[in-house]
């Protein structure tokens, strides 16, 4: 496709998005490229938030944009960015993916923010994605994805599967058994997490014995449990979220199974969905993720401390979630603040700009919590060490495997076929470079 025609379908679909929803066309006047993000006169720099409040996501999401507010707090307590305070736009997505498009697009072309934090979903992420890319915006996505994708546009700060799935699956195998069964929320994160799963299991000589999925907020699994049975797997793969995650965990006590028998291993059953649920139902079960709250250093107990008793803190727990939520506010002032330094004219900084200075930003073991991470300068994914943690009957997890060193980002692990993601693209192996790739 030429640069020429997919800018002429990148504006169609903006346009077609704002009259879908409904926009004045001043709006689209107002959101134009030459009038800066920021300017000098401005006391605040404006960040939008796209979190769900309601529905069956806001059992997560509500705490991502409560230590979003934090880390706002926090930052803005220190003096701000660029001598300015930080002014969070906060919307509610309601769960609901075209809540996710429309807001997107409120806050880019209405409320003028420099960035967008927000998703926890794939589905979400995919939902704002087009019109953040066909923008130039900057969107974060801070939590694990399955990667497959190469934009221009979007910084993640969780784990991809090479550095989530990859170490979890063997250890399952080896401590209890090839034999897997996979459960997972029907979209497209969790399809993409197992096939992934798959080739790890593969690798270590294991077997697939089931897979279903549900929908998302989807609550009944005794149909899946009766297969379980009959299968008689030697864990569960799990890649439910949400509230249907809750359901899941609570159910495989009643059908009167036992962690200890059949564990599940999980790549987003944290400290919330424990809360949630209750530890009983979370007890045994092992969870993959870069950070959790029991981690014994410094930076983690100031984290920990500071948020449980700040007037955001009353949910009375802290997650991988939220803790890489708390990550990507850093990562965006660190580029903001190296954007100015390169331009000298704030007025001069767009988000576009803050996204391609991001390359190589560490957060440093003084502020975060899991301890140093950056940016990659190729892929905008984060470097880290995964961990893989067992819940305990008090809800809280201890550490059972850490990586020693950190672990690159590699959003095509599984389809090297498709090339390698660069700054400026998808590098082909045919030679070409493609851009926006989802």
């Amino acid at each position: 496709m030429s640069n020429k025609r997919r800018k002429i379908l990148k504006g169609s679909a903006v346009a077609a998005s704002a009259a879908a929803l409904g926009f004045p066309s001043i709006y689209i006047k107002n959101a134009s490229a030459a009038a800066p993000w920021i300017k000098k006169k401005d006391k605040t720099i404006k960040v939008g938030l796209l979190w769900s409040q309601t529905g069956n996501l806001a059992v997560i999401e509500n705490d991502s944009t409560q230590v979003a507010l934090y880390a706002i707090d926090e930052i803005n307590a220190a003096g701000g960015v660029a001598g300015r305070m930080i002014e969070p736009v906060v919307i509610d997505a309601k769960s609901d993916i075209k809540v996710y498009s429309e807001k997107i697009s409120q806050l880019i072309l209405k409320d003028r923010v420099i960035a967008t934090f927000g998703g926890y979903t794939s589905a979400s992420r995919r939902a704002v994605a087009p019109i953040v890319m066909a923008r130039d915006h900057l969107f974060y996505y801070p939590t694990c994805y399955e990667g497959r994708e190469c934009t221009q546009n979007i910084i993640n700060t969780g784990p991809l599967a090479n550095q989530h799935s990859f170490d979890l699956i063997p250890f399952m195998a080896k401590e209890f058994g090839p034999k897997c069964y996979l459960i997972g929320s029907n979209y497209i994160w969790p399809k993409e997490s197992n096939k992934n799963a798959k080739v790890w299991l593969e690798n270590v000589g294991g077997e697939i014995v089931g897979e279903d999925y549900v929908p998302l907020g989807g609550s009944e699994f005794t149909p899946i449990f009766n297969k379980v049975r009959q299968a008689k797997p030697d864990f569960i793969f799990s890649t439910v979220v949400g509230d249907s995650d809750i359901a899941m965990h609570k159910q495989f006590l009643q059908e009167g199974f036992k962690s200890d028998k059949l564990p599940i291993a999980a790549l987003t059953t944290g400290e919330i969905e424990i809360r949630a649920m209750g530890a009983e139902a979370g007890a045994g079960h092992f969870l993959s993720a870069p950070y959790f709250q029991t981690l014994d250093n410094p930076t983690n107990h100031k984290f920990v401390d500071g948020y449980l008793s700040s007037k955001y803190g009353g949910g009375g727990v802290t997650h991988y979630n939220m803790e890489e939520t708390y990550l990507s506010l850093y990562v965006w002032k660190y580029g903001l603040e190296k954007a100015l330094a390169q331009t000298g004219n704030i007025e001069d900084i767009t988000p576009r700009m803050i996204r391609d200075v991001s390359g190589g930003i560490a957060v440093e073991d003084d502020v975060s919590p899991e301890g140093k991470v950056w940016i990659d300068p190729d892929n905008f994914n984060c470097w880290l060490k995964p961990k893989i943690g067992q819940c305990g009957s008090d809800g809280q997890f201890k550490i059972v495997k850490a990586a020693d060193e950190h672990v690159a980002p590699d959003p095509m692990s599984i389809y090297p076929e498709r090339g390698v993601c660069k700054a400026d693209g998808l590098h082909t192996p045919d030679g070409k470079i493609k851009t926006d790739v989802l």
